[in-house]
């Protein structure tokens, strides 16, 4: 045995590893874990070479929660190491490395995230250890096996140790403030989640599947009574070529990373790269519901099937965190904070790639069978949306596939929709005018008179849709948008013939007092438009610029101060209706009230703005008139 201090200049290093690292304490298991997975992984790469020339055996790495003893165990059969080797790295290169990020950090002020600024491994055990042993014998013949220990200070002991298998045990002697990590389900919960997909089988074991037995040499060796769980899926899919995967076999992976959805994805997208950098996963269409309901926590970020993290936001476009699946790069490293993830290089390459390969998906979709891209378009269509809302390169790619949808449930791209509306939606300025509507049932009555008119209307109704929409005026050259009940229908696209008035400008005038005396202060603007007898008598209008600054503003446009404003309308009297000439024709003044109010009603019904005692006063009055 010969005893040992570790050669540090930082007082009391393991209490301010504990502090430092404290909101993240639980990543000792995946550290643990993950040198093993690299050990037996080294040990794979020696054989196949031939410098290792044995029997590699059973390589699984095992997990051992002895509650009674209070350790915790992490075997590996790896390539273990040799006295000179354990010297080497866990008294020289971890331990300066975390020195050397502590000094920075206490001249820095900084408080938080070690991790990201250097390689936690082996010494994020005493985050929840009070004594730590390694165990370990080298692959290399000949070697003598060898036990470090240490109780959280700069004293080790380093001593040769029986051991006939080839491999590492990391033994934790779990402290008293972290008996959670004695519980086999927290256990179960962070291989779950950490090592759900490591290369190699990860087994979890309590003491009561171990017993202790004698080997030939009449030496205690430990082995399994109980049939090991394994915890882990070595071969995910995204590890697979698509060739040799079927249809079952994504949606299958799907129910696997997501148990508890019920709902199956619409497609997915195997990602296989390997130039410049290397790159795998699989990304899934969910369907993304109509009011943005949408969890962001489900693409998960793996580095050699290791898992990162499953906040991705900043790190992939943010539009591309409305899908769900697994993205894995070794060129991410395990290690990260996100800040360093958002900054690094490689993964704005990769964020970009991505992009790509999304936009290449759905074109090729788009184009192999458009029918039941249509079939999708309901489900898919915020998430393009949003795409070419906050991503320029993505914009110019979707231009190609993304459809405008009218009322009557056709498709068109946006070159197909220019060419089927221009005949008779083209202004007298050449701009061509979109009309659409937001709600089909509480805007049917315009959506009636404009398609009487010849119009084509299309169905605009996501949340996103006013942001969307601002988006492609901008883009698409002498293109507007208007609401289908942002005016009456005559002006909703200005033409060069106007109809004839029936009323004189005395006639208004008198017209417009009553009308607004009737109003009892509601905010509307009077005015008065030559349109159709068969139109409505009195029509109220939303205008357009208004009520689209006040929607995005809704949905967090930048213009918060919108949202509290009240809702502007127009009530639009029809000069050339005949029960408009009627009011007029009325002796007495009551009579005349009545009539107005009648036909003020009856526009705000059509509005949906009729409710509660108005609406009662309404139907009695409807009665009376009856």
């Amino acid at each position: 045995m010969r005893k040992g201090k570790i050669n540090v200049q930082t007082e009391n290093i393991f209490p301010i590893i504990k502090k430092f690292l404290y909101s993240d304490h639980e990543i000792f298991l995946r550290e643990l874990v993950s040198n093993a997975t690299d050990a037996t992984q080294k040990l794979k790469t020696l054989s196949s070479i031939g410098d290792f020339k044995g029997d590699t055996g059973d390589i699984s790495i095992e997990v051992k929660l002895d509650a009674k003893a209070k350790t915790l165990t992490i075997r590996d059969k790896g390539i273990g190491m040799t006295v000179e080797e354990v010297e080497k790295y866990i008294n020289e290169i971890a331990f300066s490395s975390a020195e050397e990020w502590i000094d920075k950090a206490k001249a820095a002020g900084e408080k938080n995230g070690i991790i990201g600024h250097f390689g936690l491994g082996f010494y994020s055990s005493f985050m929840v250890a009070k004594k730590v042993e390694i165990h370990t014998l080298s692959w290399k013949e000949g070697a003598q096996a060898v036990k470090w220990e240490c109780e959280g200070n700069p004293e080790f002991e380093i001593s040769d140790v029986e051991k006939t298998e080839r491999g590492t045990d990391i033994i934790l002697h779990i402290a008293d403030d972290s008996l959670e990590f004695l519980e086999e389900s927290r256990i179960l919960s962070l291989l779950n989640k950490y090592c759900k997909f490591l290369p190699f089988e990860i087994i979890f074991g309590t003491e009561t599947d171990y017993k202790t037995e004698k080997d030939e040499k009449g030496e205690d060796k430990e082995v399994k009574t109980e049939k090991p769980r394994i915890i882990n899926n070595t071969r995910p899919a995204w590890t697979q070529k698509p060739a040799d995967l079927s249809e079952e076999d994504y949606k299958s992976f799907y129910r696997e990373l997501y148990p508890m959805t019920f709902e199956e994805p619409l497609f997915n997208i195997h990602l296989n790269v390997d130039y410049p950098f290397t790159l795998t996963g699989i990304l899934y269409f969910p369907k993304v519901k109509q009011n943005f309901e949408v969890q962001r926590d489900k693409i998960q970020l793996y580095s050699n099937q290791v898992f990162v993290t499953d906040s991705v936001e900043g790190i992939v476009p943010d539009f591309l965190t409305l899908l769900h699946g697994v993205l894995d790069s070794p060129d991410i490293p395990l290690n990260v904070s996100r800040s360093f993830l958002q900054s690094d290089g490689n993964v704005k390459k990769i964020s970009g790639h991505i992009t790509k390969k999304v936009a290449d998906k759905l074109e090729e979709l788009f184009k192999n069978n458009r029918e039941d891209f249509e079939k999708k378009w309901d489900d898919i269509k915020i998430f393009i949306q949003y795409g070419m809302i906050s991503d320029e390169k993505f914009k110019e790619r979707a231009q190609k596939f993304c459809l405008l949808k009218n009322v009557d449930g056709k498709f068109f791209t946006f070159e197909e929709y220019n060419a089927h509306i221009k005949n008779n939606q083209t202004d007298t300025d050449k701009k061509l005018i979109h009309i659409y509507t937001t709600n089909k049932e509480e805007q049917h009555s315009f959506i009636q008179a404009a398609k009487e008119r010849g119009y084509d209307v299309l169905l605009m109704e996501t949340p996103i849709d006013s942001h969307f929409i601002n988006m492609l005026e901008s883009t698409l050259e002498n293109v507007s948008f208007v609401r289908v009940d942002a005016d009456v229908v005559e002006k909703l696209i200005k033409k060069e013939d106007e109809l004839p008035s029936k009323l004189t400008d005395e006639q208004k005038e008198k017209l417009k007092g009553l009308v607004e005396k009737q109003l009892e202060g509601k905010s509307f603007q009077v005015s008065f438009e030559n349109m159709s007898e068969s139109d409505q008598p009195m029509i109220i209008t939303q205008p357009e610029f208004m009520r689209r600054m006040k929607d995005m503003s809704a949905m967090g446009g930048g213009m918060g101060y919108m949202g509290n404003m009240p809702d502007s309308y127009n009530l639009v009297v029809n000069a050339n209706h005949p029960i408009v000439n009627k009011v007029l024709d009325q002796s007495e003044e009551d009579a005349q009230g009545k009539l107005i109010s009648q036909l003020i009603d009856l526009a705000m019904l059509s509005k949906n703005l009729l409710k509660g005692e108005k609406l009662t006063t309404f139907i009695k009055r409807s009665v009376d008139l009856i």
